[in-house]
């Protein structure tokens, strides 16, 4: 009697195992994995991050192009505009100033008996304030400035009337300010690609932050039970960019 009680309950406990070893091959088999994959936010899955050294180094070569580079030509279209007028401007007064300097150093060549050869810039505009050496080295000696005095053999003018000495000043003083726009031009040419670099950078990291923000995940588990058929578990991934 207890040999067949053992026996019936082994039976017992063999159906349940084997109830359970199929409840788990069920279970294995009907787990279900759900990804939610929202790359659409992304935009383009091709995206490279922008480099703002690069846009710093075409806004110097040329202003615009880092923010062309960075996908947003609407600021700097203006600097590329700005550069090029700066460079015609640049090389109109640089061909002004020279043209106005062979003028008057030809002016004092014919008007001043001026020997042009090793006379330094000083020279040039000394002789535009003094009618003739002998009254510039008077001066410098009264005023004790001994190294000011100039060799008269080697550095001799002779106006002969003040007007002479004027037209020359004027000649020297257009070819003066035409060579002070062209350093203001060069400050100008430097300070658009300084501003476009900027403009550039910003342009790159606000291409960079729109195209990739922080990654985060969000996992989800559930339990499913259907009728009639197998209960499943859920597992939902998303990611958001």
């Amino acid at each position: 009697m207890k040999k067949l009680q053992l026996l019936v309950i082994l039976l017992l406990l063999s159906s349940q195992i084997f109830a359970q070893k199929e409840q788990l091959l069920n279970l294995k088999s009907n787990l279900s994995f759900e990804i939610e994959d929202q790359t659409n936010l992304l935009g383009d899955p091709t995206f490279e991050k922008k480099s703002a050294g690069l846009a710093i180094l075409y806004s110097v070569l040329l202003p615009g192009m880092g923010e062309l580079y960075a996908g947003d030509y609407s600021t700097g279209q203006y600097f590329t505009i700005a550069d090029g007028v700066i460079w015609g401007s640049f090389a109109g007064f640089t061909i002004y100033g020279n043209n106005k300097e062979n003028d008057y150093k030809s002016f004092a060549k014919s008007y001043g008996n001026v020997v042009l050869n090793g006379k330094d810039e000083e020279y040039f505009a000394n002789i535009s304030l003094y009618e003739n050496i002998e009254d510039f080295n008077t001066e410098k000696e009264l005023n004790r400035e001994f190294d000011a005095v100039y060799n008269i053999n080697t550095h001799f003018w002779d106006w002969q009337n003040s007007t002479k000495r004027k037209e020359y000043r004027e000649l020297w003083s257009s070819s003066e300010t035409a060579y002070r726009n062209v350093r203001f031009a060069v400050g100008a040419l430097i300070l658009n690609r300084i501003v476009s670099a900027i403009f550039a950078v910003k342009a790159v990291n606000n291409y960079n932050k729109k195209q990739s923000n922080e990654l985060s995940w969000n996992v989800n588990f559930g339990f499913e039970n259907q009728p009639n058929l197998p209960s499943n578990y859920k597992m939902n991934f998303q990611k958001r960019f």
